[in-house]
């Protein structure tokens, strides 16, 4: 399952983080995206634009295709 496919309001446990860009990855987990975290789905705007989900205490807005690679559990 992946991040995209969570529905709106829900929480997950990130799984695998290794599909994605390196530096987008590494960009990620600097902001607290890590493997094992527990993320919950905030908002998902229409038309294929960005998703918002809240990871440890702070929102972060994510591109459609990056959300696309992150696993989830």
């Amino acid at each position: 399952m992946f991040l995209t496919d969570l529905q709106q309001g829900k929480k997950a446990v990130i799984t695998n983080l290794g599909m994605m860009n390196e530096v987008v990855k590494q960009r990620l987990i600097h902001m607290g995206l890590q493997e094992g975290e527990e993320i919950c789905l905030k908002c998902v705007m229409p038309f294929g634009g960005p998703l918002m989900v809240e990871v440890c205490g702070q929102c972060i807005c994510l591109r459609r295709k990056d959300a696309a690679c992150i696993g989830v559990k």
